[in-house]
């Protein structure tokens, strides 16, 4: 019937049988996309957004969840209860879907060439050569350069960027009505992420397909969606256009959403800030070898000739794309990867230093990590977590003073002390990075460097990190170094900025300089691509 639209959701309503009793993710949702629509689900971590996703093409982990009511109709067929005859008929063909996390999405034990090909073989029936040359066709459609070559390629040759064009190009081998993009950007770097979207809306326009866009991030909403539905708590709050939910929200909740975003705080003197780490012209240059001797016959040059100053309460931006020499650069301030050039730390030169001279040092000199996931044993509870430093560096040898310190750093990050003994999958992602920062607190640093903090954490969590970043900064004095491809984190933290590109700077300057007036193209180019400017000849303006 001419109207009715591609996908109708009515009362439904998804729960996870656990051992601590029945969770319900999805409560009583009602949802409508259109032929040719692009819908936004917007919300938190927890929110129900992926869930309801997976839920249209039934790739729940049957039993274990169920839908107490609820109906999904595609195109007039229900889903709920479908035979995998009916399933296998409308996945990938009808309906296809790109996962948030391309690395893991991807077989690692096959090549690109096969992984496209099987899914034309499978639903289309064609024969391996026809196969081939419709993947390289596909590869073209995504913009994957040289495409020929990467069809061998398996997926840890490829960038982040790559794998998740790949993964497009596979969702749409079978020219679907609907593509559902799970956080198709999360995890790749501002300049990729505005060639993604851009993608996206080009092949959503050239295919005629409706799009289900599932997302943290504000900003690709305004860019890309027609319709916005915001959940939290397993429900939407609020539907609508997206220009009358974002000018006009109704419920607490957008509005909480939309007030998210990390603001940029006010410009601080740098001069009369004490200078707590220097370095010149820092180099770490891999070497490249071949050959039956293993002669080393070129290097990569991940940092290349970078000097820096880092100052007593004030943050240094390092930003650039992934591969620019960020994290490398970190590691090379620390003495955790081997570098030519000069790295000093108050009196100390530490370029010149053993490592066994060195150690004592690193209690004033830490690092949290990116993944707050993965940089917490599983294994250990959360006092041990944070106390392991204490034991390391031989701090309050007594149980009680440790326990002391421990609760101390705990909340001073906002986690609840008496939740001390549970472990880290018993938290929240913001929670973890609560942890993390707590085990680098408790040692009483004067330098901590960020390696990508907030990428992992919603919005809302990211802004509640920044607060906590700046007030802990203001309360000790300490030196930041903070590395992020999210330049709007970067804005809301940094007095100067760093701009890095294949390992060398390119830019260096105030954070309000660098920001308002970039001087270099791939500057202005990072630029545009994080705050949806448009890149003209006599600078960048708003669009």
């Amino acid at each position: 019937m001419a109207g009715t639209p591609f996908i109708t959701i009515r009362d439904l309503s998804v729960r996870f049988a656990t051992p601590g009793g029945d969770v319900d993710a999805v409560k009583d949702l009602d949802l409508d996309i259109d032929r040719g629509e692009t819908v936004a689900l917007v919300g938190e971590s927890g929110s129900g957004k992926s869930v309801t996703a997976l839920s249209i093409l039934q790739l729940l982990p049957y039993p274990v969840a169920s839908h107490p009511t609820g109906s999904i109709l595609v195109d007039g067929e229900e889903m709920i209860g479908a035979d995998e005859a009916t399933l296998a008929r409308i996945r990938g063909r009808r309906i296809a879907m790109v996962f948030q996390e391309p690395m893991s999405s991807l077989n690692p034990l096959h090549n690109i060439e096969k992984q496209i090909t099987e899914t034309l073989i499978l639903h289309k029936g064609l024969a391996r050569v026809a196969a081939r040359a419709r993947a390289l066709e596909l590869l073209h459609l995504v913009g994957l350069s040289e495409a020929e070559k990467r069809l061998t390629a398996y997926p840890h040759q490829l960038s982040g960027g790559q794998r998740q064009r790949v993964m497009i190009a596979m969702a749409l081998a079978n020219e679907p009505d609907l593509l559902i993009a799970d956080e198709p950007t999360t995890a790749l770097d501002v300049t990729v992420q505005a060639q993604i979207l851009t993608l996206l809306g080009d092949l959503k326009d050239k295919l005629g397909m409706a799009l289900l866009l599932i997302t943290h991030d504000l900003g690709i909403v305004r860019h890309m969606a027609d319709k916005v539905a915001v959940m939290t708590n397993g429900e939407i709050v609020e539907e609508g256009p997206v220009a009358d939910v974002f000018s006009r929200p109704r419920h607490d909740y957008t509005r909480h959403l939309l007030a998210a975003e990390p603001k940029a705080k006010p410009a601080r003197p740098l001069e009369s800030a004490e200078v707590i780490m220097e370095a010149s012209d820092v180099k770490v240059w891999f070497p490249i070898k071949r050959g039956v001797f293993k002669r080393t016959v070129d290097h990569i040059k991940a940092v290349d000739g970078i000097s820096l100053k880092l100052r007593a309460g004030r943050t240094l931006g390092v930003v650039g794309e992934s591969g620019s020499g960020k994290t490398t650069l970190g590691l090379a301030l620390l003495r955790l990867e081997g570098a030519r050039g000069t790295v000093s730390f108050g009196p100390h030169r530490l370029s010149e230093m053993s490592q066994r001279a060195v150690r004592p040092l690193r209690r004033e000199m830490q690092m949290v990590f990116q993944d707050p996931y993965s940089s917490l044993s599983p294994r250990m509870s959360v006092a041990q977590i944070v106390g392991e430093g204490l034991k390391v560096h031989d701090i309050a040898p007594d149980p009680a003073d440790r326990a002391e310190l421990i609760d101390a750093a705990l909340s001073e990050v906002g986690i609840d002390p008496g939740a001390k003994n549970r472990y880290p999958h018993e938290f929240s992602g913001g929670q973890r990075q609560r942890i993390a920062i707590a085990r680098v607190l408790v040692l009483k640093p004067r330098l901590i460097i960020l390696d990508e903090p907030t990428s992992a954490l919603d919005m809302s969590v990211q802004a509640q990190i920044v607060d906590l970043l700046r007030e802990i900064q203001d309360r000790h004095g300490l030196a930041y170094l903070f590395i992020s491809h999210d330049l709007k984190v970067v804005r809301a933290l940094a007095d100067e900025v760093l701009v890095i590109k294949d390992g060398k700077m390119v830019e260096f300057g105030a954070a309000d300089h660098i920001f308002e007036n970039p001087e270099t193209p791939y500057t202005k180019a990072l630029m545009a691509a994080a705050f949806d400017l448009a890149v003209t000849e006599g600078g960048i303006v708003s669009q």
